[in-house]
């Protein structure tokens, strides 16, 4: 049986400090707020809700707030036009938190916006891209939930 150091090897962490870096250098707030005027929290928020409506204790969860900050986020969403509540159909004293039109609109743009690769990543040559995709493939397949 081996057994594996609790230290990772130095070239290991000198990867995992930059990827770290690198992805939490990619700041999007400006992007967001210039495009959409949300943060991305409330942008997170509203792509959640394009799956499907959700209660604000389903919100809180999804979004790791407790349900006071819940409400207070969801208020401001609503008071944009970007979502409405509606009665729960099992349950009369729980709402669900729908999309609008213009929520629905702003996840879009959002999304787009959190999905654009920075240019560092586009500038890559094909093969050392497709080589990344594919570590990055091989370390998705490996990991183990924590």
């Amino acid at each position: 049986m081996s057994t594996r150091s609790a230290t990772p090897p130095d070239t290991a962490s000198r990867v995992w400090i930059a990827l770290h870096e690198f992805v939490t250098g990619q700041d999007r707030r400006r992007a967001l707020h210039a495009a959409l005027d949300l943060g991305p929290a409330k942008v997170e928020l509203l792509i959640k809700l394009a799956d499907g409506p959700m209660t604000l204790r389903e919100i809180a969860r999804a979004v790791e707030v407790d349900p006071p900050a819940a409400t207070v986020g969801v208020d401001k969403l609503e008071a944009r036009g970007l979502v409405h509540r509606t009665p729960h159909p099992d349950d009369n004293r729980r709402k669900l938190v729908h999309l609008t039109d213009a929520g629905r609109d702003a996840a879009q743009r959002g999304q787009a916006i959190l999905s654009e690769p920075p240019p560092a990543l586009t500038n890559l040559d094909s093969d050392d891209l497709a080589r990344l995709d594919e570590i990055l493939t091989r370390l998705q397949t490996k990991r183990r939930p924590i």
